[in-house]
């Protein structure tokens, strides 16, 4: 075919692009620096191939189609039973053998990355069951979606240096090359839904070879094998390059040294690393996979060896194939939360030197007033604006859990304590209440959120006392002290129905609003459920219920019997539990919008939540504080069980009657991520928990403190975005200021005043203690500043009310000192 007949393919630019099934089955990546590109594998075939980055995807999907006699057509991922394996536990090299449902034909695949280079390898077999080989024509069918974008691709037929090739290039230059071990029958382009392979074949039942090019729309690649030249045997390379000469380049230098020589080298480098780890293994429910080597295959391929420290949340796109082009990020963004936690699986498994290098990629993405952006590319560039406390939080518990099991070098704490201080100055000055909760949500009082940053303060308080700065510490736990003294203030229901009919005091709810001076509580407030149709977001606070609240124990805060815990698993297991043929996995909270609709019908901004199995990980961990390791141990079982075929970890489980049409079976994984990262660490954790005897990742500092020592606040705290409504008598009220400041104050209606200045702490806050005594029952503190920089007064009057429920609290002996001069009267500066 010359140049001279090519005509340009019609129905251009194509019909809308969409990615595919977040249903992976496998996913893989070389553990080289020189290999940029990873893969993941779903119903049989290739999907979503990233270059240069693990969060650029550059193809939609790739897969085989098969013609035969008397117009049959089939195609390998929607009518052939598929089945994968690896090639060795621990390795992400992939088997898939895909039968025909007929029993006319069988394709087997080996699939892995060249380690030298940017290539993708398929060793394919093609293998007549019925007839002969004869009778069978093999084509292939790709679909670039270059830089994550399936719109505005030019696909092209051409060669490299005499090697005929399918190219393709995005509209931001990077390119792929398709060639094969021997050379294609035919070649052909065009346009996705008018023009491309499969249109063609279903219609005349072969290729086009006059479409040599597709230009700037969504496109499709399709090449004839052939069979007759290579007996159904071939080696199939897919170049990638920032120009076309590149790519093509790469694919056939990795077609010439072959696949034997490249899967050694593949195999080795992760049998390598997976040598380096803990013996984790246990006795597998499933006879082919490996549980505990599968989860450790997931956290590393998501972490790039090329940018070591960054963890992407998923190589999927939720309900892909009902997303285009506007669904630019998809899963494959580093969301800091996810990333410590993956930390966290990493620890677990021994893997010491990629959680330490998360923490180093933590302290290079840290903004510069301290916190960490919702979700970022791997350069750190946000992408959501989000601010998340518990974001914030998180890594200062990774250094400390890294500080505590001794993977410091000596002074090396030191170059983190920039990031750490700057952190915990950012929680200090805009927690406790959360933007969004874990969810990504809703702003308020979140358990979950609330214990992380208590956690991370006296995390950061350890560190900032061992660096000397002792005064920076005892005010950080102050701060915690407070804080965990409000925890069933702001989030502890009472009297409600729901306590009512379960026969429970009450229970932690979900989130609650901030509060302010003008509610009653912030357990009387409407919390905006998202993901709702508009009549049905605004719910009380009070009746929302979710497994958050178990992360009060999980971080130390609250033992596992308390009875305020104990109520709320009570309202937990009766709300949210759901029992699925591998046993209880549980919602995120009554209420959920995030997940299929009623029909199975993918998630388009509303929908119905469907059962997490991450929250059947999380249970078992808190079984295990409890002292419950048999529960723990049958909940570890449920969790691995709730995976896919490749022993992949989804981020939800369908959770009604089959929908076989929408490919939803109950208990099995549903539309959304898979699979979901943290799942796999939180499996990991659980692993190593269960041998242990003890929960891997609670923090010591909270569980001495507020478990053994008891330690409870002397006060309570106000500040501008915290206006304290009441505060039980004899308690101090601390007003926490963004500036120097006079407070001049009254407890009794301003008949008698006293100014009291503030002093400074070390995170830009200036403070001052005003006390309060039992006798001031049902009085008003009424408070004003001012401020001697700008020589002037708030104008305006603040005010607590002194409610009657006094509170006893134990103190550590230099607590106890410090109270004492705290409480020692100091001379008025201003007058009203």
């Amino acid at each position: 075919m010359t140049e001279d007949n090519a005509i340009t393919p019609p129905g251009g630019p194509g019909g809308p692009a969409r990615w595919t099934s977040s249903a992976k089955v496998g996913v893989g990546t070389a553990r080289t620096a020189a290999s940029r590109l990873w893969f993941t594998l779903s119903h049989g075939i290739l999907n979503e191939i990233y270059y240069p980055r693990v969060d650029i995807a550059c193809t939609r999907d790739f897969g085989f189609l098969v013609t035969g006699p008397d117009g049959y057509f089939a195609e390998e991922k929607r009518d052939a039973d598929h089945e994968v394996g690896v090639l060795e536990h621990g390795v992400p090299a992939y088997h898939l053998l895909n039968t025909a449902r007929d029993g006319r034909w069988r394709i087997q695949k080996q699939i892995l990355t060249d380690p030298r280079r940017e290539v993708l390898l398929q060793k394919v077999t093609f293998e007549a069951l019925i007839g002969d080989i004869s009778d069978y024509r093999l084509f292939a069918l790709l679909a670039p979606h270059l830089i994550n974008a399936g719109a505005d691709n030019t696909g092209w037929a051409g060669d490299y240096k005499g090697t005929p090739m399918l190219f393709a290039s995005g509209r931001r230059g990077q390119s792929l090359a398709l060639a094969g071990s021997v050379p294609w029958k035919a070649l052909s382009v065009g346009y996705v839904g008018t023009s491309d392979g499969w249109q063609q074949l279903t219609h005349t039942g072969a290729l086009e070879e006059r479409y040599r090019r597709a230009e700037r729309g969504n496109v499709a690649l399709s090449a004839e094998v052939d069979l007759a030249a290579c007996g159904g045997e071939m080696l199939v390379a897919l170049g990638f390059g920032a120009r076309p000469e590149e790519a093509g380049f790469r694919a056939i230098s990795s077609l010439q040294e072959g696949f034997e020589e490249l899967r050694r080298t593949y195999v080795q480098g992760w049998r390598a690393w997976q040598g380096t780890l803990a013996p984790l293994d246990h006795p597998q429910n499933r006879s082919n996979i490996n549980t505990y080597r599968a989860s450790t295959i997931v956290l590393a391929t998501h972490q790039p060896y090329s940018m070591p420290g960054a963890i992407i949340a998923s190589l999927s796109i939720p309900w892909g194939f009902n997303k285009g082009d506007e669904d630019l990020g998809g899963y494959h963004l580093v969301w800091p939360r996810d990333l410590v936690e993956n930390a966290g699986g990493l620890l677990a498994a021994g893997a010491i030197d990629e959680a330490k290098s998360v923490l180093g990629y933590l302290r290079g993405i840290q903004e510069q007033d301290g916190h960490w952006s919702q979700n970022v590319w791997l350069d750190g560039a946000p992408y959501w604006d989000g601010v998340q406390m518990d974001e914030c939080a998180f890594p200062i518990l990774l250094a400390d859990m890294i500080r505590r099991g001794g993977h410091f070098s000596r002074g090396e704490l030191d170059g983190y304590m920039d990031m750490i201080e700057r952190a915990a100055r950012f929680i200090v000055l805009n927690g406790p209440v959360t933007g969004q909760d874990r969810w990504e949500e809703d702003a308020g009082y979140s358990p979950f959120t609330l214990a992380a940053e208590i956690a991370a303060l006296l995390a950061a308080a350890d560190m900032m006392e061992l660096a000397g700065r002792t005064d920076d510490a005892q005010y950080l736990r102050e701060k915690a002290d407070a804080w965990n003294d409000s925890i069933e203030h702001w989030t502890f229901a009472t009297g409600t129905d729901l306590a009512d009919r379960l026969g429970i005091e009450g229970y932690y709810v979900r989130v609650a609003p901030p509060e302010t001076a003008d509610a009653a509580s912030p357990l009387d407030g409407f919390v905006p459920v998202k993901n709702r149709p508009p009549a049905d977001t605004d719910q009380p606070a009070a009746q929302l219920i979710s497994p958050d609240a178990l992360a009060l124990v999980r971080f130390g805060l609250r033992a596992p019997d308390d009875p305020r815990i104990l109520a709320t698993i009570k309202a937990i297991d009766a709300i949210l539990k759901v029992e699925l043929p591998q046993g209880p996995v549980w919602y995120r909270y009554n209420g959920d919008g995030y997940g299929e609709h009623e029909d199975g019908s993918p998630f388009d901004g509303t929908g119905v939540g469907r059962a997490w199995p991450l929250l059947t990980g999380e249970r078992a961990h808190y079984e295990i504080a409890a002292g419950n390791l048999v529960r723990a141990g049958q909940l570890l079982v449920t969790l691995e069980d709730c995976a896919g075929p490749g022993g992949l970890l989804p981020e939800q489980v369908w959770d009604q009657d089959d929908i076989p049409a929408r490919e939803l079976f109950k208990g099995r994984p549903s539309g959304s991520a898979m699979p979901l990262v943290w799942a796999h660490s939180e499996h990991i954790k659980l692993l190593r928990s269960l041998q242990d005897g003890k929960v891997f990742d609670t923090p010591p500092q909270t569980v001495q403190r507020y478990l053994v020592d008891k330690v409870t606040s002397p006060r309570r705290l106000w500040h501008f975005n915290e206006k304290l409504r009441s505060l039980p008598a004899g308690l101090a009220l601390r007003i926490e200021l963004p500036a120097p400041a006079v407070i001049h104050w009254s407890l009794d209606g301003w008949t008698t005043t006293q100014d009291t200045p503030t002093r400074p702490t070390g995170f830009g806050l200036h403070i001052a203690d005003l006390p309060t005594t039992a006798a001031q029952h049902g009085r008003h503190l009424r408070f004003t500043f001012f401020w001697p920089e700008a020589e002037k007064w708030e104008g305006e009057d603040f005010a607590v009310m002194i409610d009657g429920e006094g509170t006893l609290f134990h103190a550590s002996a230099d607590e106890a000192e410090h109270e004492v001069s705290r409480r020692v009267a100091e001379p008025a500066r201003a007058s009203r």
